[in-house]
């Protein structure tokens, strides 16, 4: 795990809600993958599975008032922000009960109540909107932080470097959080980027960067609440790069022929709920009754979100065309 000075801020009760979160987050990705199989979801779907370390170690430190932009690899990141689980099933269930009334599916989830902007189909898409956002705070004086997550494919395009140079050009209050887990869509890390070093890309445009093992959710929040506290201080954005690694393959499509099983295996090995676990059983800081009792709550909670779905309504013919254009007035 990181370093012993993180090691005094973890109290028992934090790191059993880390740890559950973490689990929750991949149990309800594993009945996504299933009800998949059995056509309750359809359209595209990806899973977050490994990455999990990321979510559970930033979004918790962010305050109601700040702003998470995602991408479609999102619902990690909804879940931790406090999106219901069961709007957030049933909105992948395409039911007027979902977060987005059943019209954005797996890619698009949103809530505005929790300040959760989505959930982007388009790879880099959420960069300028998130960035529009900070200028919305910074115009208006306001003291709240836009954190924008995103993989590593997303570097190779151009909105990536149009946005990191106008929030360093404005002084905007982005904190700019890079999924790197090696792979966009199919195509390695290596083989489309000269630097594989993301963090140094931001470096470029003078935004205060650094990287951090995204397999290890302690490392991974020290080093959110040091950029979190400098964006609220200064008001300029700041670059994480979390080196982390998914699972599961770049979509349900995907055959992952780009890939040896062998390298999969091993880094599940080290991943984070693995990982994490294991440190806090080797420190005698969880007991297996604290294990059990994480995995019946969640199962609980993924059983009635199932079930909210499954009872949810599908919005009726006639009105399928609605908020498809803006109706005028006469």
């Amino acid at each position: 795990m990181s370093a012993a000075v993180d090691k005094p801020r973890l109290s028992r009760a934090h790191e059993l809600d880390l740890l559950k979160q973490m689990i929750r987050i991949r149990r309800f990705e594993d009945a996504c993958a299933e009800l998949y199989t059995q056509e309750k979801i359809r359209g595209f779907l990806h899973l977050y599975d490994g990455e999990e370390a990321v979510a559970a170690g930033v979004i918790p430190l962010l305050e109601s008032r700040d702003r998470i932009v995602s991408t479609y690899r999102e619902h990690g990141h909804a879940l931790m922000r406090g999106v219901p689980m069961k709007a957030a099933l049933a909105e992948m269930y395409g039911k007027q009960e979902g977060c987005s009334g059943g019209r954005g599916g797996s890619m698009h989830l949103f809530d505005r109540a929790t300040n959760f902007y989505g959930g982007n189909a388009i790879v880099g898409g959420g960069l300028p909107m998130a960035v529009g956002l900070a200028l919305a705070d910074h115009m208006r004086k306001e003291n709240n932080v836009t954190a924008c997550f995103f993989g590593d494919g997303a570097v190779a395009e151009g909105e990536f470097h149009e946005s990191l140079n106008l929030a360093a050009l404005w002084t905007l209050p982005v904190l700019f959080v890079c999924e790197n887990n090696l792979y966009a869509m199919g195509t390695a890390l290596a083989l489309s980027e000269s630097e594989t070093d993301i963090h140094l890309k931001a470096a470029s445009y003078r935004i205060a960067s650094e990287a951090v093992d995204g397999m290890d959710v302690i490392a991974v929040e020290a080093a959110a609440r040091r950029a979190i506290q400098a964006v609220r201080q200064t008001g300029k954005p700041y670059f994480l790069e979390c080196r982390t690694y998914r699972f599961r393959a770049h979509s349900m499509f995907d055959a992952q022929l780009y890939r040896d099983k062998a390298e999969v295996e091993a880094w599940r090995k080290k991943g984070p709920i693995l990982r994490f676990r294991g440190w806090l059983e080797a420190n005698h800081m969880i007991h297996p009754e604290d294990i059990a009792r994480i995995e019946a709550e969640v199962a609980a909670e993924i059983a009635d979100a199932v079930a909210f779905a499954e009872a949810g309504t599908w919005e009726p013919v006639e009105t399928l065309a609605r908020f498809t254009y803006a109706e005028g007035t006469a």
